[in-house]
């Protein structure tokens, strides 16, 4: 394979059809450092012919389910073996740091093994009871069919590890769409699947933009699902596009999540480092480019002079820098554009009346921030309101905005004032009230005294606007299925409804 091959269609690694090259770029400094095939809707169109092919034609769809489990623990495995590789790869694609990139692998490897275990060890299908003894009832899970899975920029391999290992496991055939600006580690993940011995045509992948590429996908009558994964305003265009064949849509578009802080997480100076530490967890993991980032602090007003105050101190003193070198804690910005963005995203906060405690510019070049690196300081904005353009709209960036509140009520309605609703937090001393406003909060994912971790095991998925349906957990495997009743006559007879 080519530096240039990165189409793999029907077991084959080819170029574009029409020729076309992408450079990939470092975003620590600006500057070209591979290349990938640049596809269109041709190569589109091949990779959906072959999974489809693959599908009706094809082994995988019939293989028993612990032959697909031992094919996805043999994929964790060479991921295992791929690790250093794999989180370099993922580091200067993304900007992240290498320590977020090793995590993101080892989180990919538990996907595997979790979905290998799921269907290993699940009964083949569930009877019913049609109090009859002369039937037989009972509803199995097949494949849907070829699935379309179009992944985001800032969680390249993991969330093409989100779509692939469901999708497998379940029997279905694939086409896997990465962001045409974080492409490489999609890749490699897809040469260690065919080393694992997945069957010719079962997946694919085809580099290129969104458009054409990701439109085809999404509106192409031989896919009958596809799972997008990226920002509100694309996804609703694939929902658009996939309207017309009524194919089956899951969507995971983001969110603006609130990190609520009550005053009694605050009453020791054990609980009250800890909150302040997930504060800033929350929002600069990965220069605050997650769509979990909990980028909307809402603080209690009797504590928040004390927190803001030193979480300002600790955001300042945050090393950002180039994500390959030792001891960065906050990489660059995925790219110019994204640059650009957060920068307007400070300016129109601080023109509506924000107050800008720290952050705010581009940090200036040094030993381990190049001249061309996409770099923001991690920014907190306080005194910021609910109407607001930078409390309203989704970031992705290392932005942290500070809101009050006096009452759990206030809190709640805060937390809930988006149109949005894919996780948030609740830091409390008082188990009660942390598990009561848990409840009323309106978020896929609600983290107590925590932020940010994930189970393969629990289902991953917002409310409102944050999109539709989930990943990982049971409910994550069925969205790769078509659900079947089976009804058996064991004594079969004349029925008689007409007599003539």
């Amino acid at each position: 394979m080519s530096a240039t091959e990165t189409m793999y269609t029907a077991g084959q690694w080819r170029p574009a059809t029409g020729g076309g090259v992408r450079e990939i770029t470092d975003p620590a400094d600006g500057a070209p450092f591979a290349t990938a095939s640049e596809g269109d809707a041709r190569d589109a169109d091949a990779a959906v012919a072959a999974a489809r092919r693959a599908f009706d034609t094809g082994p995988w769809p019939g293989t028993p389910a612990a032959e697909r489990a031992a094919l996805l623990l043999r994929t964790a495995e060479l991921l295992r073996r791929d690790r250093e590789e794999i989180a370099l790869t993922e580091s200067r694609d993304t900007g992240k740091t290498l320590e977020e990139g090793r995590i993101d692998v080892d989180d990919v490897v538990a996907a595997f093994r979790y979905f290998a275990g799921l269907v290993a060890h699940e009964p083949a299908g569930r009877v019913v009871d049609a109090q009859d003894p002369g039937v037989h009832s009972v509803v199995v899970h097949e494949p849907v069919g070829v699935c379309a899975l179009i992944t985001p920029w800032n969680y390249p391999l993991l969330q093409a590890s989100w779509k692939i290992a469901p999708a497998l496991a379940a029997g279905n055939t694939f086409v896997v769409k990465p962001s045409e600006i974080t492409p490489l580690s999609t890749v490699h993940l897809m040469r260690l699947l065919a080393e694992a011995g997945l069957p010719e045509g079962t997946g694919n992948l085809v580099t290129g933009p969104g458009d054409p590429v990701g439109a085809r996908l999404a509106g192409h009558p031989d896919v009958d699902l596809v799972s997008f994964t990226g920002g509100l305003a694309s996804g609703t265009a694939v929902a658009a596009a996939a309207a017309p064949t009524v194919k089956k849509v899951a969507l995971e578009l983001g969110g603006k999540n609130p990190n609520v802080v009550f005053a009694d997480a605050c009453e020791s100076e054990e609980r009250f480092d800890t909150a302040v530490d997930q504060a800033l967890n929350a929002a600069f993991v990965h220069s605050g480019q997650v769509c979990s980032a909990g980028s909307r602090l809402i603080v209690e007003e009797s504590v928040r002079d004390r927190f803001v105050t030193e979480l300002t101190a600790r955001a300042g003193r945050i090393r950002v820098g180039r994500g390959t070198v030792p001891g960065t804690e906050c990489g660059p910005l995925v790219s110019a554009a994204q640059l650009a963005r957060t920068e307007a995203f400070v300016a129109s906060a601080l023109e509506e009346g924000a107050v800008l405690r720290c952050g705010g510019r581009r940090p200036g070049p040094g030993p381990d921030r190049p001249a061309g690196g996409f770099f923001y300081s991690p920014t907190v904005l306080d005194h910021c309101r609910r109407d607001m353009r930078v409390i309203r709209e989704e970031l992705f960036g290392p932005i942290l905005t500070v809101e009050t509140f006096r009452t759990e009520d206030e809190a709640v309605a805060l937390a809930n004032d988006t149109e949005y609703g894919l996780a948030g937090a609740v830091f409390s001393a008082d188990t009660a009230r942390a598990r009561r406003v848990a409840g009323r909060l309106r978020h896929g994912t609600v983290w107590i005294n925590d932020y940010h971790p994930y189970l393969p095991q629990a289902e991953w998925g917002g409310f409102g606007r944050s999109g539709t349906g989930r990943e990982l957990g049971p409910a994550g495997l069925a969205e790769y299925r078509e659900t079947k009743h089976v009804y058996e006559n064991l004594r079969p007879a004349p029925v008689r409804w007409f007599r003539g």
